[in-house]
């Protein structure tokens, strides 16, 4: 009820900017293009943890046959798409199918079972719509950027956006197409994931109490919050070609900015101010920390696909080096609430998340009210973002480890003694 209030109350703020909600924008694309196909798909294959395999097949196949009809359709009709995907509502209609025979073949248990993961996979569609949303809001409302600021706090880290933006550069265009596609299917990542983590909700009848997703839409509501307080375009529209005429210069990736004395500075209604933190930075970190309990393989996936994103970020000029550190100590604090939550709150818990937030707070000081000092000594600075960054992510492994259940050691037979 809390999520679908907040849908509403966002649908009607949305309205009142002269833009499309998120739940206009997803009824719309039952017919419409889909903005990404890719993530109505991992939305069905979330849905499809409760189904067995062959319920699972009949479905996909049935997706990909609505697709193809659709794309006739508009093939003969002489429509183009020119946004969006050209599929991707075949996986709609086939979720909102299994809501009809939930709702009408089914009864007591496997209806609510149906149910839940039919409520998982529109999790993912709708956290993904109210990002949309929200984007589009901070740029209507946040008319002044603060890029100044975190562009000059950076100066600490020693600019890195503008060294990893000339190493991609310079990796031509395999380097970037390659980039680019880790950055856009983020969300195929966690269905991965999450679907490994789900892997045997169709046998057992239940779900665990706490998985990726719930660390997804947690993220996707809490950050773009943080943008209204904090708005931030990036580099590469600051600083860069993007920015137009809005930009304060056409430097980066190749001239890093001087050391002034950062102002607010105006900006378009059309560049979301989606920076700081980087939630891309934090649903990779999401990814990696639950992928670490998976095989060799996912493991190693969730690490490529953490480092592949930072240099994305970075790489493309969406983001600064602060923007990471602030992302990181972000996912983590939420995770460590989330699991809090789900064990029962206890002193360790309460002091993770009471550590992490006040950070996560002394990050966006710093970076707002101290930028010029962090340029003037970042042999001081610089350390100091990294130690709390470190010291952060030390506590949160030590402190979920013994959170953690440990395996009992297997009792060994004892010696009989001999008959005498």
């Amino acid at each position: 009820m809390i999520t679908l209030g907040f849908l509403v109350a966002l649908e009607i703020v949305a309205r009142g900017y002269g833009l499309g909600g998120p739940i206009a924008n997803q009824v719309r694309e039952v017919i419409f293009p889909p903005r990404s196909g890719f993530v109505l798909y991992g939305s069905m294959a979330l849905m499809m943890v409760v189904l067995t395999w062959r319920q699972r097949l009949v479905s996909f196949l049935t997706a990909l046959g609505i697709d193809a009809v659709i794309l006739l359709v508009r093939w003969v009709a002489d429509i183009k798409v020119t946004e969006g995907h050209p599929f991707g509502n075949g996986a709609l209609w086939v979720i909102v199918g299994w809501t009809v025979i939930a709702v009408t073949r089914r009864t007591g248990e496997d209806r609510l079972h149906i149910l839940k993961g039919v409520a998982l996979g529109l999790l993912l569609v709708t956290g993904r719509k109210i990002g949309d949303t929200w984007l589009l809001i901070t740029s209507k409302t946040r008319p002044q950027v603060l890029d100044q600021y975190v562009a000059t706090a950076d100066h600490a880290l020693g600019n890195p956006s503008w060294l990893v933006g000339r190493i991609v550069e310079a990796t031509g265009v395999v380097g970037s197409t390659f980039l680019h596609i880790v950055y856009a299917q983020l969300p195929a990542a966690a269905v991965a994931v999450a679907f490994y983590q789900l892997r045997n909700v169709a046998t057992e009848r239940r779900f665990p109490r706490h998985h990726l997703v719930h660390t997804f839409l947690v993220i996707g509501l809490l950050g773009p919050a943080i943008y209204m307080i904090f708005p931030v375009v990036g580099p590469v529209y600051a600083y860069g070609a993007e920015g137009g005429h809005w930009a304060l210069a056409d430097l980066w990736p190749n001239t890093l900015p001087s050391i002034g004395t950062p102002q607010h500075m105006p900006f378009d209604e059309i560049t979301p101010r989606n920076c700081m933190p980087s939630l891309h930075t934090a649903w990779a970190t999401a990814i990696f920390l639950h992928s670490r309990n998976g095989p060799r393989a996912l493991r190693f996936a969730g690490t490529a696909w953490l480092i592949a994103t930072l240099t994305a970020t970075l790489g493309f000029g969406y983001h600064y080096g602060a923007d990471l550190v602030a992302g990181v100590v972000f996912t983590l604090t939420i995770e460590a609430g989330l699991r809090a939550f789900e064990r029962g709150w206890d002193r360790s818990g309460i002091q993770l998340v009471a550590y992490g937030t006040a950070v996560f707070t002394a990050l966006l000081v710093a970076y707002r009210y101290l930028p010029t000092q962090m340029a003037a000594y970042p042999w001081v600075f610089g350390p100091l973002l990294l130690l709390a960054l470190a010291s952060v992510i030390h506590l949160y492994v030590r402190t979920t480890r013994l959170w953690d259940p440990k395996a009992a050691p297997v009792p060994q037979p004892q010696p009989q003694p001999e008959p005498a």
